[in-house]
């Protein structure tokens, strides 16, 4: 690697080669680095120490094999052995040719609507190497693999409150049309968010939210508190048919978006400014003196808005029964929309998703990478909730 640098620095050979070689020979080095201090770690001590005497176990030289990185081909990586061959490295699977990180770019890459002819291509020209058009489709479908598992894993018997929405994106079946991605996502007792499942289908309807539903209560769902929506026609019925004790929250802003649409433009800010009290306010009482004030105002001039905020009174104000800290949080779908805006757009390739299986693998590989940060954070205010929390699922399912 010496001579490499040298030459690299009087600029005698070709700069690009020069840093691939540079950049793949340190990557060698660390890899075989990081091997030696696993089989250290598995047998207990240091090379040469006289402890491995008589251990039942030592060290037994070495071998030579390949592997694909997302910087090229390394050649003759060093792979410590031991006596009994039971010496494993966490680094990469035994008989693994490719590092992981090429094959999720493999797969994002089928996902985003190239061929497997086209991806094998561009890894042949990126890396140096070939990859046949069946090799790929072996890869991506390790992903449907991985997406069964995932649908099929146990969930936690309590969620707080379920999120559940919907957005749509353009998938070729026959031809191309927009189709419903149907999104739920559950906070835990502790807080902590995590989509619990996905699923796409030509049309948003009550009847399929009912099915996706049902199937949470299967993989081990049963204690719900919230439930929150919008305002899909029988929606409302089918989460109470699932989860009958769970509360039904309907989301404010899309309430206020709705009230937006249907009152002239010169009363729309005063409308605005008299709804705010009843969602902003601090108790349940001063919520509800709010929206009788703004019937008794505006009734005359717009029964229908009125009659519709009168209608959904229970749903709306359902948020003021749990604790103020974490009412900000759950009167509205709006954070799940930021989630669904960024699954969409992942799904955004040139014009449309080739098909569904493509479409779900981008969904799957998007899904989990939320999942994976928000295991860390927990949402604000249901630390300081926790208690009364819990006091409510023991009221509720005693």
């Amino acid at each position: 690697m010496n001579s490499i640098i040298e030459n690299l620095l009087s600029g005698q050979e070709n700069l690009d080669n020069n840093l691939d070689s540079l950049l793949l020979n340190l990557i060698k080095n660390f890899l075989e680095l990081l091997l030696q201090s696993e089989i250290t770690e598995f047998l207990g001590y240091q090379k040469y120490n006289t402890k491995g005497n008589n251990s039942g176990n030592s060290r037994n030289g070495s071998y030579n094999r390949g592997l694909h990185t997302k910087y090229g081909k390394i050649e003759n990586l060093n792979i410590p052995r031991d006596r009994n061959g039971e010496f494993n490295t966490a680094l990469f699977q035994p008989h693994q040719t490719r590092d992981q990180l090429l094959e999720e770019m493999i797969v994002m890459m089928y996902a985003r609507g190239l061929s497997t002819r086209d991806i094998a291509d561009v890894i042949e020209k990126m890396y140096g190497h070939h990859y046949s058009p069946s090799t790929i489709s072996n890869i991506t479908d390790i992903a449907i693999e991985e997406i069964e598992k995932w649908r099929n894993r146990k969930l936690k018997e309590r969620y707080s409150v379920i999120f559940i929405d919907g957005t749509s994106v353009k998938v070729r079946r026959d031809h191309v049309d927009n189709e419903s991605i149907y999104v739920i996502i559950g906070i835990d007792e502790e807080g902590y968010r995590e989509i619990l499942d996905f699923y796409i289908a030509p049309t948003e309807s009550a009847s399929v939210w009912e099915e996706q539903l049902s199937k949470l209560k299967s993989r081990g769902v049963q204690q719900v508190l919230l439930g929150v929506i919008d305002g899909l026609p029988g929606l409302r019925d089918a989460f109470l048919k699932v989860f009958p004790k769970a509360d039904i929250q309907r989301c404010v802003v899309h309430k206020l978006r709705n009230t937006a649409s249907k009152v002239r433009k010169k009363h729309l800010e005063d409308i605005m400014d008299d709804l705010k009290p009843i969602y902003k306010a601090l108790t349940l009482e001063q919520a509800e003196k709010a929206l009788n004030e703004f019937i008794a105002k505006w009734q005359s001039i717009y029964p229908e808005v009125t009659d519709s905020w009168l209608d959904d009174k229970y749903d709306l104000l359902a948020f003021y029964k749990y604790p103020e800290s974490i009412r900000k949080s759950i009167y509205t779908t709006n954070w799940i929309e930021r989630t669904n805006k960024e699954i969409k757009k992942r799904l955004k390739p040139t014009n449309s998703l080739p098909n569904i299986t493509a479409a779900e693998k981008l969904v799957y590989l998007t899904v989990i990478n939320y999942n994976d940060r928000w295991s860390q954070r927990r949402m604000k205010g249901f630390l300081q909730a926790k208690d009364d929390i819990i006091q409510l699922f023991k009221e509720r399912y005693q």
